[in-house]
């Protein structure tokens, strides 16, 4: 990663990476842990947990077998607010940015109206974007600057890969291969 701000937890980066991963499966397809950790480069037993984290919460579905792993859950659209949700937590978020036990309008900390616009513009973001979106203006993104769209659509072979949109994602998050 790097020295930049992050928005996000490192855990809730490796679910995007993941369902980015589980979104351009084919339809009825199911990818196992072990699978989308070597391609978002995370560990395995930990992205297992994830995963089975995210199922719980519904936006993934598992199954057991040698057919088995994981999928999006049948809904769609995703919201990124629905996806990070069961990892951020983003219900802390209402509280006092401070520690206070109480924060009111009636009496606020300093920081209050200042931590509530940037808290409610956050949340709407997330609440109105959906994984589907992302990749659309990752794709965008990543052509516009030319040449790094052309190696994104390759795959380490030097073969086109069958769908570039979501490589083009992956490539925007981070290096997802």
């Amino acid at each position: 990663m790097g020295s930049g701000v992050q928005m996000i937890s490192r855990t809730a980066l490796h679910a995007l990476k993941a369902l980015v991963v589980l979104q351009d499966l084919p339809d009825g397809a199911f990818a196992g842990s072990a699978q989308v950790a070597r391609q978002i480069r995370a560990p395995s037993n930990y992205l297992g947990k994830l995963l089975r984290q995210l199922a719980r919460a519904g936006i993934v579905e598992g199954r057991k077998g040698s057919n088995g792993g994981f999928r999006l859950a049948a809904r769609q659209p995703i919201a990124l607010f629905e996806a990070l949700d069961p990892i951020e937590h983003f219900d802390r978020y209402s509280q006092c940015i401070l520690g206070r036990a109480r924060c009111p309008g009636s009496s606020p900390c300093p920081m209050h109206d200042g931590w509530s616009r940037a808290r409610d513009a956050y949340v709407s973001f997330l609440k109105t974007t959906t994984l589907s979106q992302l990749a659309e203006k990752s794709t965008t993104k990543v052509r516009r600057r030319g040449g790094p769209n052309e190696r994104a659509a390759q795959n380490p072979r030097g073969t086109a890969m069958q769908n570039p949109r979501g490589t083009a994602m992956r490539s925007a998050l981070g290096g997802v291969r």
